[in-house]
């Protein structure tokens, strides 16, 4: 006779081991890997900025983010972010990279990434400002999220940029 107990005793732990195998995020990835990562991360959390996909920009901030911003001040929080992003930003300028990212490890944390950036006209090619940046990425459960933002040296371009 068929005995379904002694099956799921068997199956169980298999299946369990399974997902939980399955489950555990991988680690922090170093070197040139690592600059991949920042820099893919980096092009999606500005292809949201720049599409207003708010909820998927939301998504890349932690919920205690830390936002210096040499104009605006201080923002604690992603909804103060999402709402100023959406505010400020939404249909009236994009983000443009400028140049290459620098890309550096935190030891049992994530990464450091600075860079300059540009703001443009939505539908045009003039760019009205330029300005450089530190972002703060935590690896955590599989998932990488900005926990500080620092954004400074903001600036007018002259004869509109491009």
């Amino acid at each position: 006779m068929f005995d379904m107990r002694r099956l799921a005793l068997w199956l169980v732990p298999l299946f369990v081991g399974g997902v939980v195998h399955a489950a555990a995020p991988a680690a922090i990835p170093q070197g040139d890997a690592l600059v991949r990562t920042v820099n893919e991360l980096d092009k999606k959390v500005f292809d949201a900025y720049n599409s207003c996909d708010l909820k998927t920009f939301g998504d890349f901030f932690s919920a205690d983010i830390e936002f210096y911003h040499d104009n605006g001040g201080l923002m604690l929080g992603r909804e103060p972010v999402v709402e100023a992003t959406r505010r400020n930003i939404c249909h009236k300028v994009r983000r443009e990279l400028v140049g290459t990212l620098e890309v550096y490890p935190i030891k049992d944390y994530g990464a450091i990434e600075t860079g300059t950036h540009r703001f443009c006209q939505i539908g045009g090619k003039t760019c009205q400002g330029e300005g450089k940046f530190l972002h703060i990425w935590r690896y955590q459960n599989g998932q990488w999220q900005l926990t500080r933002v620092v954004s400074y040296d903001h600036h007018s371009i002259e004869n509109g940029g491009k």
